[in-house]
């Protein structure tokens, strides 16, 4: 079963629980020092929930990867492209 939601919810948990830590710490006694320092202070309260988001999307990439079907073979897709014979954006002209 894939519990890669639950990493998702506890980054958002996470994150609620840096702007409450912030709000409980620091705005009831807001001055302008604190003011300044607060984008700061919101970072490092966030910092728990980045961690858990990247390792949230890493294992949703890898995971996405794994269910990818596989690529086709070189000589496939070289026999599907559309020839490339002499114009376009090749900067030469085919007078003759």
């Amino acid at each position: 079963m894939n519990f890669l939601f639950l990493w998702l919810v506890l980054a958002l948990l996470l994150s609620l629980g840096g702007v409450v830590a912030f709000i409980l710490l620091f705005v009831r006694d807001m001055t302008v020092y604190w003011f300044i320092l607060s984008p700061l202070i919101i970072i490092v309260y966030q910092f728990p929930a980045l961690v858990v988001f990247r390792i949230w999307k890493r294992k949703r990439e890898k995971s996405a990867a794994e269910d990818a079907p596989a690529p086709a073979l070189a000589e496939e897709r070289e026999a599907d492209a559309p020839d490339a014979g002499g114009g376009g954006m090749t900067g030469g002209s085919e007078k003759g």
